[in-house]
């Protein structure tokens, strides 16, 4: 009767163990961000002076998921300015490339400016320095690889060219 028993527990402890472990939380209701990302559009473009993130809402009248965009723009750009890449290393892990070299960079060296677009806003990041321009490619290019690039040909308009 012991060994039933011990058969019967061990059978029990295997199979919760074989249990997979829970899901992740959906990327489309990260808590890192305040609007919800399967509602919105990425794009990533790199420039010659560094690159522009946009992010519009896949609805530009949904003006509840624009206004959450652009708060979290904004306070991306904000912290980005001060330095602060908290944010980041904490949606993509502290190795991600180009992080480094962009926290180390001095007071000014990189410009992060948030745009309010209709249905959205963007942030153009850019430097005068090479090797800061190399890790903004560098950290585009990784964002890229981890989201992808969503195309949106009708937010070209906002830049006086494509490699401004």
């Amino acid at each position: 009767m012991k060994t039933i028993l011990l058969l019967i527990v061990a059978l029990f402890a295997g199979g919760a163990a074989a249990k997979p472990a829970a899901e992740p939380p959906s990327a489309a209701h990260s808590p890192l961000v305040s609007y919800d990302r399967a509602q919105a559009s990425e794009s990533f473009s790199k420039t010659v002076h560094g690159g522009i993130l946009h992010i519009v809402a896949k609805s530009a009248s949904n003006a509840e998921q624009v206004r959450r965009i652009q708060d979290y723009l904004r306070q991306t750009a904000a912290e980005f300015q001060k330095g602060d890449f908290s944010s980041t290393e904490r949606y993509h892990g502290p190795d991600m490339p180009g992080l480094a070299q962009m926290k180390a960079a001095q007071p000014g060296e990189i410009r992060y400016d948030f745009k309010r677009l209709p249905d959205g806003g963007q942030i153009h990041f850019s430097t005068e320095y090479a090797p800061l321009l190399t890790a903004l490619h560098h950290w585009f290019d990784a964002q890229i690889a981890e989201h992808g690039s969503a195309a949106l040909p009708e937010h070209s308009q906002h830049h006086a060219t494509p490699t401004e």
